[in-house]
């Protein structure tokens, strides 16, 4: 980074910086589907934009007279457009030559996608911006998902939608910045009822299904935005290695017939992690093919066409070069995850030559090895099984509900609705957000109260109150000392229809009936009472460790992974990082004095780009489980095609957790059972040091939804048949090790518990995670 800083620029370079000193600025707002409320969002940013001196106007919006739309137009300055028909249908054209005359600073304009009338000086309003953009007006704008022509075929296919007007797939490359709206279909469709959006009369895009595929399709859509943003910084920065917000999946394979095997073995958990995929074969340049490893190759090259992946042949300069030549691929390429065979080698072969798997370990210390079984040696699989589809019975129309289930379906019937706001980092606007949606539903005659509200001391959030009551809170005393917190039973008293509850992650004050905030909601949806709550994406209990890898800071109040789920709704409000920034140092996030050393540390850019693909990614699963248990087909990450069965493998040091953590990650996207295992060396008592660990770590299983359990070994060699020995007795399919972080000298006296697991596990996917320490980042 030092050299680039005093490197003297190229006279092209200094061209290109003068040239963008006169450019106007192109913000883009994204959303699912027409209603989602980007023209909102994008009239909002202007008479905020308009408060702080600058000269907004606005040209060819349409606001398709929605009552809260309308009202955020205000008294921001209208440029008149040009009002043309087509089929019947009201158009509006923007008039370049009175905006170039008028000259603003900011034009906001609708539908990025727009197409002029014949005769106009630019067939497209995309051109107008260029045209605008380039005469130093900075423009904000708004598009759908399905306008983009990369995702209008897409769309296409898995909606049934047919869209007229597209703008190029690169578009969004030309904005300075892209924000999503995010809007739940439970959302649109509630517009769609009030009238607030009109759906037209066959208009397929309003099936509650296809909002959802749309609304996974822009946040995919706007993570791999991010992902490149993220990828161009670190690299700015020096760092190499991946990020951990996005996979990257390099499947090694030889041209041999389980080569394809590998291959879709790659393809299935890339898809299933929405990672990109590259494929690496190793040839002699020397040799001629024969004609057997021809036919595989062409297979394989077509195959991993097939299925979108990159692939690319190495040379092979010897066995025992191999595994570095692997990694430092990987490292080049920002790979996060190797997939490649099982060692066919037996154990002197592996003595005498060197195995390529444990080589592997012994160099990567932030990619993960994914060791595929070999299936076809031990169950003569070649093929992937069929999909396991649910099917209802008949009979199940016709049986009677048990006593039991009958009181099941009262209680969730009786249940409040949830829904949750999340955000990549503080001060994206959750508590605004849901304060405003508080005071809407007030309008419409619902009973709302605040539980609990965090506003830091943000005007704009405080403003947002209105007419909302806010339950007063709980004072208890701890030690001589008055704390306040949520009142949970004030509440349930006062049973209002939806309480607001802020920052869901909170840990309660001592003397509280629930240790975690989270555990009030519960108890308040039981109770009949609607929470509409937020949380960042930050304290995910899941993501923890993920979150400590890209920012250093290890996030102390998490909330598990299931009370996400349980939500009916979750929404994402996104911000781009320099907006974010500049809030920051306007003091609307923290106090002035804590400023600086915020946008030094979490608030770095890098740290906001990684933390929002995370959270885009995340929210973007939530939509594909959700649409999967509708027993959707247009799922985007593809149907999981074998039962799963996971088994991950902990001793009692610090990294155990980072291991369950992986476990319930990889456990809930192929939605299988999940075992942790502790094996206990010797036959003797466990000291209290130790059950107090066990008990920290089988807490940890049992709340993200796993089995615990302690096995026993007679000693540590025996460890590895134990291991194998209960893993082949849950069934797993998928084993879970951490790599091994004793130097070599140790593991050649002790003998590697890895490498044996391996060894006894041939028959079986072995994942071995990558150790924390070192961190690329």
């Amino acid at each position: 980074m030092g050299t680039e800083t005093f490197k003297r620029k190229t006279p092209e370079e200094i061209l290109r910086s003068i040239s963008k000193l006169h450019q106007g600025r192109l913000k883009v707002y994204i959303g699912a589907v027409s209603g989602s409320g980007k023209t909102y969002h994008m009239l909002r940013e202007g008479q905020l934009l308009k408060e702080q001196g600058i000269d907004v106007v606005i040209c060819a919006v349409s606001t398709m007279q929605r009552p809260e739309t309308v009202r955020q137009i205000g008294d921001l300055e209208r440029v008149s457009s040009i009002h043309w028909q087509k089929d019947g249908v009201d158009k509006k054209d923007l008039n370049l030559e009175a905006l170039t005359e008028r000259n603003p600073e900011v034009v906001l304009v609708d539908g990025l996608a727009h197409r002029n009338r014949e005769g106009a000086l630019y067939p497209t309003r995309l051109e107008d911006i260029r045209c605008l953009l380039s005469k130093g007006i900075s423009v904000i704008t708004t598009v759908n998902v399905y306008e983009l022509e990369g995702a209008t075929e897409l769309a296409q296919k898995l909606t049934g939608i047919e869209v007229r007007e597209t703008v190029p797939s690169d578009t969004l490359e030309l904005a300075d910045e892209v924000v999503l709206i995010d809007a739940t279909p439970e959302m649109i469709l509630s517009r769609v009822e009030e009238g607030s959006v009109k759906a037209q009369k066959g208009a397929g895009v309003f099936k509650r299904g296809n909002l959802a595929v749309l609304r996974e399709l822009a946040l995919r859509l706007v993570a791999e935005g991010v992902n490149d943003s993220l990828e161009k910084h670190r690299e700015e920065l020096g760092l190499i290695g991946p990020s951990g917000a996005a996979e990257r999946i390099l499947v090694s394979a030889q041209y041999h017939w389980n080569g394809s095997i590998y291959v879709r073995r790659g393809q299935q958990i890339a898809k299933r992690l929405n990672g990109d995929l590259l494929v690496v074969a190793f040839v002699d340049r020397k040799k001629d093919l024969s004609k057997e490893e021809a036919a595989f190759k062409r297979s394989m090259v077509k195959l991993a066409e097939k299925v979108g992946g990159v692939f690319e042949e190495l040379p092979l300069c010897g066995r025992r070069s191999l595994p570095g030549v692997l990694v430092n691929y990987a490292l080049a390429h920002s790979v996060t995850r190797i997939v490649l065979g099982h060692s066919k080698q037996t154990l002197w072969q592996e003595l005498w030559q060197g195995s390529i798997v444990h080589d592997m370990l012994k160099r990567t210390r932030n990619i993960d090895i994914f060791i595929v079984a070999d299936r076809a040696a031990y169950e003569g699989e070649r093929i992937l099984p069929t999909k396991q589809t649910k099917r209802q019975k008949a009979s199940d129309l016709y049986r009677r509900l048990s006593s039991d289930e009958v009181e099941r379906e009262i209680a969730q019937l009786r249940k409040g609705r949830f829904k949750v706001y999340i955000g990549a980092a503080p001060g994206v606007g959750k508590t605004y957000t849901m304060l405003r949606e508080g005071s809407d539903l007030l309008k419409k005659g619902i009973g709302v109260q605040i539980g609990l509200l965090e506003t830091h001391g943000r005007k704009e959030t405080q403003a947002q109150i209105g007419e909302l009551q806010t339950i007063p809170r709980k004072v208890f005393d701890y030690r001589g000392t008055k704390l306040e917190d949520m009142d949970t039973d004030e509440i349930i008293r006062r049973k209002p229809e939806v309480v607001l509850v802020d920052e869901l992650a909170h840990t309660n004050v001592p003397g509280s009936k629930n240790k975690k905030r989270y555990e009030d909601v519960l108890e308040l949806l039981s109770a009949g009472i609607s929470v509409i709550s937020t949380v960042n994406v930050q304290h995910l209990e899941s993501l923890n460790d993920a979150v400590e890898k890209l920012t250093g800071v290890r996030v102390r109040e998490t909330v598990p992974d299931h009370i996400l789920r349980l939500a009916d709704e979750v929404q994402l409000i996104d911000v781009a990082p320099q907006t974010l920034q500049q809030r920051m140092r306007e003091g609307r996030i923290y106090a002035l004095d804590k400023v600086d050393q915020a946008l030094g540390h979490f608030f770095r850019t890098v740290n906001l780009i990684a933390l929002r693909e995370l959270a885009l990614r995340e929210i973007a699963d939530d939509v594909d489980e959700r649409l999967e248990s509708y027993e959707r087909k247009s799922s985007l990450r593809g149907p999981w095609r074998r039962q799963e069965s996971i088994f991950v493998c902990v001793d009692v040091t610090p990294e155990a957790e980072r291991l369950i953590r992986r476990g319930f990650r990889i456990a809930h996207r192929l939605k299988a059972v999940w075992h942790v295992a502790y094996v206990q060396l010797g036959s003797g008592a466990q000291s209290s040091e130790l059950s107090a660990r066990l008990e920290q770590l089988r807490k940890l299983t049992e709340r993200l939804g796993g089995v615990f359990e302690v096995h026993r070994a007679d000693n540590r060699r025996r460890l590895p048949e134990v291991l194998a020995a209960k893993a082949d007795a849950c069934q797993a399919t998928q084993l879970v090790i951490g790599q091994s972080s004793k130097p070599t000298w140790k593991e050649t006296i002790q003998g590697s518990v890895v490498k044996k697991l391996l060894r006894r596990s041939r028959h079986i996917d072995v994942l071995v995670v990558a150790d924390a320490e070192t961190n690329s980042g």
